[in-house]
């Protein structure tokens, strides 16, 4: 042990002295920075002699920085805290550390069968992966930095599709667009196997961005009510995208690790929940092959990076909206008498519609109904004509779902009835079916995340009430699988609890993820996934 700790005395004095002298940036430090850079790098070094089975990043780096490669000064001078703002460090912090833990999971689920022909060939396909991403990784942040700088709100997504569909078609895929909207399809032949698809949706969201980073969106959009709101990523397709492409990107260049026929496809207007429905409307399982399994990974925003979850069956449920006009017939406020008021109808509603969920569904079955929206009358003396409510409504059984909205028609009009008011008008507009995750698919996908990622790092996804489009894809006979990434570093989690406040949600105008580790975690695993459905013919 004294013998590693001089090695690394004498390797940090090697390195600090390589930079100190040599690097542009390094040597613009004050003293006092200086100091701190020395034991920064003294702790790395550390970890290196100390524990050499995650130092295969450290001793590549380090190499680089003894052999004084101008490559390797450039990119501490791009990366360094001291040359770019902290919001930008941010977005790109925590890759070495990711990287090394999880090749450090990966090394030891691998060796365990190095004697096999298939253990061998899975490692040494892993071990290239890592170094591949390593070298690739500055590439997909100038990606995912523009992505997220210039996005496009549902059905106006043209330039980020057009984006992806040229660096796809770079890459090798045969690529259609125009697919239900902006969407686009990009497929490959790789021999005989089966038919994978991955998915990324492609639109932002008519929000005002809010975080700290540099290349923040300064995007803007008419909203229907003519009113200019901000665009924002604020559900992670930026990052959705970004990974997807650097997948798609490894894939094509190592084509002797896989066989069959991949198909990616960019989906727009995910954020409406009628990209897939337009998408398959235009053919895609006619024009295209039809998937034999399909997968898409989606960002989490309270989840520490690292960490992948999945849940077989029901994931996320079906959504549907509800627009209600009560109808009276208005007069002054000083004479209800005469008239019948359609504001108290509604609040009689409004009341009535919380015992479905409570007395009407049994208690094991999830459902929501949710008045989001009540709006009547224009003066404080004036009784009017009318009332208007918007619900969401939200359930995992079709059985439920179709009883829920049944038994808010079947009040609505029987509250109408009671003040002998006209017959009310009753909007339904069914939006995304439930996302039901195939079992086998799941199983065998959590299966080898477990090895790829470590077990610990594969946790059981908890079921939302939100709503996603994927599902479509299932009701369409493919095997689907969504399954979730973690994006908050652990030190930013543990901020916000000892500040007493949730991280920021997906949809908040503060959410972003930590960008670097995020994309490592989320292209190690769609990597892994793909590999295993697409194993090579020999």
């Amino acid at each position: 042990m004294h013998g590693a700790w001089a090695d690394a005395r004498m390797m940090t004095d090697c390195v600090c002295q390589t930079l100190l002298t040599q690097g542009r940036l390094v040597r613009s430090l004050t003293s006092k920075s200086k100091f701190v850079f020395t034991w920064v790098v003294y702790g790395l070094v550390v970890a290196w002699v100390t524990f050499p089975s995650t130092g295969l990043r450290f001793r590549s780096e380090a190499g680089q920085i003894l052999a004084d490669s101008p490559a390797s000064v450039s990119k501490e001078k791009e990366t360094s805290k001291e040359a770019q703002p902290a919001s930008e460090t941010q977005a790109t912090a925590g890759r070495s550390s990711s990287v090394e833990s999880q090749a450090s999971a990966e090394s030891s689920s691998t060796e365990s069968d190095s004697s096999t022909e298939k253990g061998v060939s899975r490692k040494k396909r892993t071990h290239t992966c890592d170094i591949w991403l390593s070298e690739k990784m500055d590439e997909a942040l100038q990606l995912y930095m523009w992505l997220h700088a210039n996005p496009e709100i549902s059905f106006e997504e043209k330039n980020t599709a057009a984006k992806l569909a040229s660096i796809w078609k770079k890459a090798g895929l045969e690529m259609t667009t125009e697919v239900g909207g902006h969407g686009i399809v990009g497929v490959f032949r790789n021999g005989e196997g089966p038919t994978v698809m991955l998915r990324t949706d492609l639109d932002a969201l008519p929000v005002t961005e809010e975080t700290p980073l540099a290349f923040a969106s300064k995007q803007t959009t008419t909203a229907p009510d003519g009113s200019t709101t901000g665009v924002m990523h604020a559900c992670g397709h930026d990052i959705h995208m970004t990974s997807l492409t650097t997948v798609v990107k490894y894939l094509m260049s190592h084509q002797d690790c896989w066989s069959g026929t991949l198909m990616v496809i960019g989906q727009p207007a995910e954020e409406r929940g009628a990209g897939a429905k337009a998408m398959l409307e235009d053919g895609l399982f006619k024009r295209f092959p039809k998937p034999d399994y399909a997968l898409a990974a989606h960002v989490s925003g309270d989840t520490p990076v690292g960490q992948v979850g999945l849940r077989a069956g029901f994931s996320l449920a079906n959504v549907d909206s509800v627009d209600i006009t009560m109808k009276g017939r208005g007069g002054h406020g000083s004479q209800p008498h005469n008239t019948t008021d359609p504001i108290v109808q509604a609040a009689q509603l409004v009341m009535s519609l919380q015992m479905i969920v409570a007395r009407e569904v049994a208690p094991i079955e999830p459902a929501v109904v949710t008045v989001g929206s009540i709006h009547g009358g224009t003066k404080h003396n004036i009784i009017g004509n009318d009332c208007k409510l918007q619900l969401t409504v939200r359930s995992y059984d079709q059985g439920v779902r179709q009883q829920v909205l049944s038994a808010i028609r079947r009040r609505t009009l029987a509250v109408a009835q009671s003040y002998d008011a006209p017959e009310p008008e009753i909007v339904i507009s069914e939006g995304t079916p439930s996302l039901k995750n195939d079992t086998e698919l799941t199983v065998r996908i959590r299966r080898v995340l477990g090895k790829r990622l470590g077990a610990e790092n594969i946790v059981d996804d908890e079921p939302s009430m939100g709503g996603e489009d994927f599902s479509r894809y299932g009701i369409a006979g493919v095997p689907i699988l969504m399954y979730r990434v973690g994006t908050v570093q652990g030190a930013r989690l543990e901020r916000f609890e000892k500040l007493g406040v949730p991280p920021p949600s997906l949809h908040s105008s503060r959410y972003y993820p930590d960008a670097e580790p995020t994309l490592e975690v989320a292209f190690r695993a769609m990597v892994a996934a793909v590999l295993e459905l697409m194993p090579p013919r020999r």
